[in-house]
């Protein structure tokens, strides 16, 4: 039998700092492995921003987008966990279940997690890269059957589908990589997408003193309406003495750098407490460089952490927080700043440069 090829509108990027355009690509029926799903979200990451101006490869064309609900329409042969109709959120994390994390039994560090086999591509038979293996701004894509992780269908999908990618990595950030703890203090700097979602994990874990640091006093209201019980415009004050100032003079338990800049790290490093818990979530560029006196990093104990993807395991994660949300601890729709189409993913990279919404969502 023939296999069908679906045309489909999507949103591409052909060259470095290109715009993202829509364009008509193809996409095969799933194989071994593999499924079709019919996208029904995606937010507006800045990874995809990163994927457009080059920050990431070059191996363009790509097919953006990345943070998706979807609904699966058909699977490869050998599929036995999901069926059409099944509502899933996509993940970047489809755990190979053999590499020497997962026979450790720490399947959240994955070293050899996969994508689709077959290539999506342009009508002139190009192949296309998806961002992050997915590639979901578009009417459908094709991934690999472990990038879907199944949740209930009574739950908005603009609001959940976020936990795909930037808001997971910031609620993990606090909760898994962390290790909040109910009644310890957290200082979070940066507060855009991801470090607030980073005040929403340490409020769900049961921190008691929530700090939200950011240059920005809009920020920093934002981060307030969604836990933090705290806030520092570092434009203004010191991050570090306002930090310990909050805190008794010590230092806060964790501090969670959601900006990835040496600045910033130094901040968080300094701004914890003694034996405290230092977490990189936001992603630095490869020409960034950090200094630290060693003796500090040994006299102040603690550990430092970096958070990939919040450490999630996308099986294990989603649907508890899916219940959280349900449950009304998880505020999510408080991320979903506006509701767009497929031709606004262009002006919503540029309200994101500016830092005017948490997360524009496609709604395919």
């Amino acid at each position: 039998m023939a296999q069908t090829v679906h045309e489909v509108k999507a949103v591409v990027v052909r060259e470095k700092g290109g715009p993202a355009t829509i364009e008509t690509i193809l996409v095969p029926d799933p194989g071994p492995g593999e499924a079709l799903v019919d996208v029904l979200t995606c937010g507006v990451c800045h990874t995809d921003l990163h994927y457009k101006l080059g920050g990431i490869g070059d191996d363009y064309p790509y097919l953006l987008g990345h943070e998706s609900t979807a609904i699966v329409s058909a699977v490869g042969e050998d599929v036995t966990d999901l069926k059409p109709g099944d509502r899933v959120i996509l993940n970047w994390r489809a755990v190979c279940g053999e590499c020497r994390a997962c026979r450790k039994g720490q399947p959240q560090y994955c070293f050899a997690t996969h994508n689709a086999t077959q290539k999506m591509t342009l009508q002139d038979g190009t192949p296309l890269s998806p961002a992050l293996g997915i590639g979901s701004f578009a009417e459908k894509t094709l991934v690999a059957a472990g990038q879907c992780t199944k949740i209930d269908d009574d739950v908005d999908p603009a609001a959940v589908g976020l936990l795909g990618c930037g808001i997971m990595a910031g609620i993990g950030a606090a909760i898994n990589t962390g290790a909040v703890q109910r009644g310890e203090s957290v200082a979070v700097i940066g507060c855009g997408g991801v470090g607030c979602a980073a005040i929403a994990g340490a409020k769900l874990a049961g921190a008691t003193t929530i700090i939200a640091v950011d240059l920005d006093p809009a920020k920093v209201e934002t981060a307030k309406k969604l836990g933090a019980t705290h806030g520092v415009v570092s434009r203004d004050h010191d991050p570090v003495e306002a930090i310990r100032a909050l805190t008794n003079g010590f230092g806060a338990d964790v501090v969670i750098d959601a900006v990835g800049r040496p600045e910033t790290y130094k901040q968080a490093f300094y701004a914890r407490d003694l034996a405290g818990r230092v977490v990189l979530v936001g992603v630095p560029t490869p020409d960034m460089k950090l200094e630290l006196p060693l003796l500090d990093v040994f006299g102040r104990g603690g550990s430092l952490k970096s958070s990939w993807y919040g450490d999630c395991l996308p099986s294990r994660d989603f649907p508890m927080l899916v219940d959280q949300y349900k449950l009304g601890r998880l505020p999510l729709d408080a991320f979903v700043t506006e509701r767009i189409g497929l031709g606004d993913v262009e002006a919503a990279f540029e309200k994101m440069h500016r830092g005017e919404v948490l997360r524009s969502v496609v709604e395919v």
